[in-house]
C-alpha cells in the first residue's frame, strides 16, 4: 500500500506574512534576467567580448527581451550581477563602473534599458568586499544608496560576504532604509538569511519587513544536482520560510538555468514548474541571444507565468512523499488550486501516480475542473474525487495542473481544503 508523508501544518503555512517591506514594490514576484550563473566574473572583454560583464552585453539582452517577447512575457528586470565596478572608489568615495568595460557609466545604461520598457538592477554588498573582491558598502550605505538612485537604478542584489553574520542584519537594515531614504523606488533583494543559517534560524518577520526578496540557500549550479537540492532545502525548511512569503516579500530559490547545458528538458520543466509552484522570483540566467526554442517556449509559458504571478500571493509547499513522487501544492485566487507532481525517480521510463494521491485532490467535491499545463497542455475536463486519472511523469520531470472547485456552495480553499488536510509534520496516512 501507498503511504503519503505529510510534512507540513498546513494551516500554520497559509496564515497571513508578516508585515512587508512599505516600499510598495514586488507585489507578485519579480521577473528578470540575472547575469551570473551564465556568465559568472568574466571580465576578459579583449579575449571574449560578446559574453563578458560590460554595458554592451546588458544593452544586447535588453534588445533581446523586447525582441522576443520576453517583455511581453512578464520579463522586466536586466540585472547586473558582481564585478561590474572599478577597484577603487572615486575621490568623492563614491563606487564607479569599469571605465573599460561600462564607458558610458551605469546612468548611461540605465537610461538605454529605460528606453526598452525594462529596469536595471545592480549589485553590491553588505560587507567590505563583494564575493568577487570589488569594493563593497560596509561604511558607505547611504552614499552608494544614494549612487543607485543618482544613477536610476531600479533593483539592488545586495550580497552578503566579508561581513561578520552578528552584523548581517543591522547592514541590511541600514540599507534598507538608506535605500527608501533616498525617494526611489529601489527594490530591494537580499541574501541575509542565506548567510546566517549556517549559525541560527533567521528572523523572517524582520527580514519581510527590510527585504523584497530574500535568498535562503546555496547558490545554483547549472545541474540537477543542484536543482534538487534546492527542493529539498525548502521543502525541509517550508513550515519556518513559507509563512513569510506574500505580496511585497518572496523566498528566494536563486536563478533559472533553464535554457543552459546542464538540464534535460523534463528537469527544466521541474524547475520552472516548482519556482511558480514556489512563488519563487522568476530570474533567469542563460543567454537570451541564442536559446533554443523549447526553453524559449517554456520560460514564456503563460499558464506556468499565471500560477507564478498569481495575486493571491501564497507560496505553495511539499504536501505529499509517495513512492519516489513528490506532490506540491499552490492556492490560488478564485479558489483555485496549483499542482507538481515531481517523480524522483532517475531510471527506466514515464510512472503513472494516481489522482487521488493528491492531498488537495479533497476540493473536487462535488466537482472541479482540470487543466494540465505540463508536460503538455491538456483540458481533462470535469472531475469528481472518484475520478481515476492516472498523471503519467518522466524522470526527473514535472506534471503541472490547475484545478478549480465546481460548487455554488464553496467556501474557499483555506477552509475547504487546507483545514480539511492539515495534518501534523511526518504523520503518514494512508491513501
Amino acid at each position: 500500500m501507498c503511504r503519503a508523508v505529510f510534512v507540513v501544518a498546513l494551516v500554520a503555512l497559509i496564515r497571513p506574512a508578516a508585515e512587508a517591506l512599505d516600499n510598495g514594490l514586488a507585489l507578485k514576484p519579480t521577473m528578470g534576467w540575472l547575469h551570473w550563473e551564465r556568465f559568472m566574473c568574466n571580465t576578459d572583454c579583449d579575449r571574449d567580448p560578446d559574453n563578458c560583464i560590460s554595458e554592451r552585453l546588458y544593452m544586447q539582452m535588453a534588445d533581446v527581451m523586447v525582441k522576443e517577447g520576453w517583455k511581453e512575457a512578464g520579463y522586466e528586470y536586466v540585472c547586473i550581477d558582481d564585478c561590474w565596478p572599478s577597484h577603487q572608489r572615486d575621490a568623492e568615495g563614491r563606487l564607479q563602473a569599469d571605465p573599460k568595460r561600462f564607458p558610458g557609466g551605469i546612468k548611461k545604461l540605465a537610461d538605454y534599458v529605460h528606453s526598452k520598457g525594462l529596469k536595471l538592477g545592480i549589485y553590491a554588498d553588505v560587507g567590505k568586499n563583494t564575493c568577487a573582491g570589488y569594493p563593497g558598502s560596509l561604511g558607505y550605505y547611504e552614499t552608494d544608496a544614494q549612487t543607485f538612485a543618482d544613477w536610476d537604478v531600479d533593483l539592488l542584489k545586495f550580497d552578503g560576504c566579508f561581513m561578520d553574520w552578528k552584523s548581517l542584519g543591522d547592514g541590511y537594515m541600514s540599507m534598507s532604509k538608506a535605500l527608501n531614504k533616498t525617494g526611489r523606488s529601489i527594490l530591494y533583494s537580499c541574501e541575509w538569511p542565506l548567510y546566517e543559517w549556517p549559525f541560527q534560524q533567521p528572523n523572517y518577520t524582520a527580514i519581510r519587513e527590510t527585504c523584497n526578496h530574500w535568498r535562503n540557500f546555496d547558490d545554483v549550479y547549472d545541474s540537477w544536482s543542484s536543482i534538487k537540492s534546492i527542493f529539498d532545502w525548502t521543502a525541509s525548511h517550508q513550515d519556518i520560510i513559507v509563512p513569510s512569503a506574500g505580496p511585497g516579500g518572496w523566498n528566494d530559490p536563486d536563478m533559472l538555468v533553464i535554457g543552459n547545458f546542464g538540464l534535460s528538458h523534463d528537469q527544466q520543466e521541474s524547475q520552472m514548474a516548482l519556482w511558480a509552484i514556489m512563488a519563487a522570483p522568476l530570474l533567469m540566467s542563460n543567454d537570451l541571444r541564442d536559446i533554443c526554442p523549447r526553453s524559449k517556449k517554456l520560460l514564456q509559458n503563460r499558464l506556468i507565468i499565471a500560477i507564478s504571478q498569481d495575486p493571491l500571493g501564497k507560496q505553495g509547499y511539499r504536501t505529499a512523499k509517495v513512492d519516489s513522487f513528490e506532490v506540491w501544492e499552490r492556492p490560488l485566487s478564485k479558489n483555485q488550486l496549483a499542482v507538481a507532481v515531481l517523480n524522483r525517480q532517475e531510471i527506466g521510463g514515464p510512472r503513472g501516480l494516481a489522482i487521488r494521491a493528491v492531498p488537495g485532490w479533497k476540493i473536487c467535491d462535488p466537482q472541479c475542473n482540470v487543466t494540465q499545463i505540463l508536460p503538455q497542455y491538456k483540458e481533462m475536463g470535469v472531475q469528481t474525487q472518484q475520478s481515476k486519472i492516472v498523471l503519467s511523469v518522466n524522470p526527473s520531470g514535472t506534471a503541472l495542473l490547475t484545478v478549480t472547485p465546481i460548487s455554488k456552495d464553496f467556501k474557499g480553499l483555506s477552509k475547504l481544503h487546507w483545514e480539511n488536510t492539515s495534518v501534523k509534520r511526518k504523520h503518514n496516512t494512508s491513501l
